[in-house]
């Protein structure tokens, strides 16, 4: 089973990265309060309580879009939540952003609340050396060459992340040493266990494994694995003869100083004082630093904005690229352009104008201008009316993408006299995985 739901994982994140890449990682606000997961529970018994019975279209083409959707509809809702207090979710547009001196070394987000006396509004940041990861390189070997280990069954143990694994494996008469090498590195990928295995070549016919952790820094100062066949269970040699042991690079700590003062990290990604979420990218040089500090409330606005529309775009340049294989795409299209016309005038004296693909263009100059402008705060009731608009629409797409697929209606129930059906949503992921399991 633990193999099934890891295949699993693997297909959905092939799909969700092919189609609707996201961000490179989850964000915090992928993360929920039970509160939140109920109200999406009853959000879901709502919505399929009249709903006809569909018979669904179970095409890879229609697999790659719901996914694709109900991706793009989450990396939306991200980008809206991403510009208002966590405190007030309702104040949109009032995050802080931050003013780096040089975002080639280092990416920093404003993630605190809002200010007040004690709040950290300026550091400066000089970067040492980043966080690495372990790596083992074994001994290259011919690859073509009959083993040299006897016909057996071997083992060796590996200590990765506070726990042992035993791996075992059989080796034949006639297995090379890329037989060998290949068979270990798929049993170590696809066990899961915060190592990968791949195989090099060097250029001359010959083959070794390399072991590389996933995460970085030291694990209670000492390497993030180990890999040893001295007291394993069955026959021993392997870790020696392809040199699964040798660490060809020691996993390091990030260090950087902040204000003049040492700091270490395990990872290149960290937060300073709930404040500041960073990630480290180069080291700076000798006798520099990075200045960090926070934008005025004219730039974070606009700043804010800008961001609110880049997401807005990139759900509608995703969403479009089906038009053509999804007919019923179309409808998603009508209700934002049906979303837009209802604000467009009142978006247009801002800055803010809809193009004819359904995309946004903003005019920073008069975003800027009416920022600076008295009651600045009232002059932007508009866009988070739309954009709360937007967000309520990014939640009902990702709570069921499949509205916007090719489907049959079966059956319809009897209004009024029939009972909820909270796990017809599962539909989705059946769709997706009834192949694999």
């Amino acid at each position: 089973m633990a193999d099934i739901t890891s295949l699993n994982q693997n297909i959905y994140n092939h799909l969700a990265t092919a189609l609707a890449p996201m961000m490179g990682m989850n964000t915090k606000y992928d993360t929920h309060k039970k509160s939140e997961l109920r109200g999406v529970y009853n959000s879901i018994v709502e919505k399929t309580k009249d709903s006809p019975v569909f018979l669904l279209d179970t095409s890879n083409e229609t697999k790659n879009f719901a996914v694709s959707l109900k991706e793009s509809a989450r990396t939306l809702k991200n980008s809206i939540s991403s510009i208002s207090n966590e405190a007030e979710e309702e104040e949109l547009l009032s995050k802080k952003t931050v003013a780096n001196s040089d975002p080639d070394t280092v990416t920093v987000s404003y993630i605190g609340e809002k200010i007040d006396d004690k709040s950290i509004t300026g550091f400066n940041l000089a970067i040492t050396q980043l966080a690495t990861t372990q790596k083992n390189s074994g001994k290259f070997l011919p690859d073509d060459e009959k083993t040299k280990l006897p016909p057996s069954t071997y083992s060796f143990d590996v200590h990765s992340k506070d726990t042992d694994y035993e791996f075992q494996f059989n080796i034949g008469e006639n297995d090379t040493n890329k037989d060998i090498q290949e068979k270990l590195a798929r049993l170590i990928n696809r066990s899961n266990i915060g190592i990968t295995a791949t195989l090099v070549h060097d250029g001359e016919g010959n083959t070794a494994m390399e072991l590389e952790s996933e995460n970085t820094g030291l694990k209670n100062g000492e390497n993030q694995f180990r890999v040893s066949d001295d007291h394993t269970s069955k026959t021993s040699g392997a870790v020696d003869y392809l040199g699964l042991d040798q660490v060809s690079h020691a996993p390091t700590d990030a260090a950087f100083k902040i204000n003049g003062i040492d700091s270490s990290a395990h990872t290149n990604h960290f937060t300073i004082e709930n404040s500041y979420d960073v990630v480290l990218k180069q080291t700076t040089e000798e006798g520099k630093a990075v200045n960090i500090g926070l934008k005025t409330d004219v730039e974070s606005i606009t700043d804010n904005i800008d961001h609110l529309i880049g997401g807005y775009n990139d759900f509608i340049r995703s969403a479009s690229e089906y038009l053509e294989s999804q007919p019923n795409s179309h409808a998603l299209m009508r209700e934002m352009r049906s979303i837009s016309l209802r604000y467009s005038e009142s978006l247009g004296k801002l800055g803010i104008s809809f193009s004819d693909d359904g995309t946004i263009e903003m005019d920073k100059s008069q975003i800027r201008r009416t920022a600076e402008t008295e009651g600045a705060v009232n002059n932007f009731d508009t866009i988070r009316s739309f954009a709360t608009s937007v967000l309520n629409k990014a939640n009902d797409v990702a709570l069921d993408p499949m509205q916007y697929t090719m489907r049959k209606v079966v059956e319809y129930k009897n209004p009024g006299h029939n009972y909820p059906s909270p796990y017809v949503s599962s539909m989705y992921s059946g769709m997706m995985f009834s192949g694999y399991c």
